[in-house]
């Protein structure tokens, strides 16, 4: 997945894809170690949005990136 996407989504949307991905990876050690993997690029790939997924939680939690605007807070400011 592109991390523009990553970008679009709010904080809690991460943490729970965060922990969708760990479980997708847990899944993908297993089937590696048990020579049922067919692609490893798969592993590889999962891995690598886990650590996008943690990069963008922590550029948050430091205030580097901001979350996106939910459409409600959009029209909340636009009718001030």
């Amino acid at each position: 997945m592109k991390a523009t996407k990553f970008f679009e989504m709010s904080t809690q949307e991460l943490k729970d894809k965060l922990n969708a991905l760990k479980a997708d990876l847990f899944n993908l050690r297993f089937k590696h170690a048990t020579n049922q993997l067919s692609n490893n690029m798969t592993m590889v790939e999962c891995k690598r949005d886990v650590a996008r997924v943690m990069t963008i939680l922590r550029q948050r939690e430091l205030n580097i990136s901001f979350e996106p605007e939910t459409k409600a807070k959009k029209a909340k400011k636009s009718s001030k």
